[in-house]
């Protein structure tokens, strides 16, 4: 069986966000980059695959050079090898679009890929990956069993859970829950060490065509000061609320 892990590269959540002088882009400068956690769960899951069915395990990521030390840890956790599309991702569309080139021309059984990034949290990445590729999707997987030339994947509903059945090729979206937390692979220094020799790809991309363009970003204005009220002063208390957050 043969794997495809979809992984983006995204600022760790304690990264200090900013936008360059004219608002018009993320502003890169100082910014830790990591493995997304929801792509690593499904990374996870795919090692798992490879270690109880014989996988191989192929990552990819669309980026420039500056992401490839995000693949090399993802090579480090179990992958086999990895590709790395050249480009500089503008949209949702055109990163689905080069996912669905290269899987394509690999002969995937299953592609592995978290449910959204969490920086965009476009969550639209997958779904237009499936249409591409014409193929059986799930979204939101929080389990997923393998046997043979059929996936069982089962997410999160309303109120419950759904088991669904697909027939291979196909792609499934994971989240938390994928695998449990504490199994997740933090790579060792043999996995490191391994993991420089292992097998990345680059290829150029297939297509330039980008749908959506970002015009332009804001930061959240800063929270207000805090007001203290004397739990003696009710009436203060209701008068701010009325007057100035204007909330009653």
């Amino acid at each position: 069986m043969k794997i495809l892990v979809c992984i983006s590269s995204v600022p760790d959540t304690t990264s200090k966000i900013n936008f360059t002088a004219d608002k018009s882009a993320f502003d890169k400068n100082g910014i830790q980059w990591v493995i997304n956690p929801l792509d690593e769960f499904a990374l996870t899951k795919a090692v798992k695959l490879q270690e109880s069915q014989g996988a191989t395990v192929t990552v990819i990521n669309i980026g420039d050079a500056g992401t490839e030390p995000v693949i090399r840890k993802a090579l480090a956790i179990g992958a086999n090898d990895a590709v790395r599309v050249n480009l500089d991702p503008k949209d949702s569309y055109s990163t689905a679009k080069e996912i669905a080139a290269v899987a394509q021309n690999g002969g995937y059984d299953l592609i592995l890929c978290g449910k959204e990034s969490i920086d965009y949290n476009g969550g639209s990445v997958p779904g237009m990956v499936a249409q591409l590729l014409n193929q059986p999707f799930v979204n939101a997987s929080v389990g997923l069993d393998v046997n043979g030339s059929e996936a069982t994947a089962v997410r999160e509903i309303e109120g419950g859970k759904e088991t669904i059945s697909v027939k291979l090729p196909a792609i499934i979206a994971g989240q938390k829950g994928l695998v449990d937390e504490k199994d997740l692979i933090i790579p060792n220094m043999r996995g490191i060490m391994s993991a420089r020799t292992k097998p990345l790809q680059v290829v150029e991309p297939a297509s330039s065509e980008v749908k959506v363009q970002g015009v332009s970003y804001d930061s959240v204005p800063p929270r207000a000061a805090v007001k203290m009220v004397s739990p003696d002063n009710l009436d203060e208390l209701v008068r701010l609320l009325h007057e100035e957050a204007k909330v009653i």
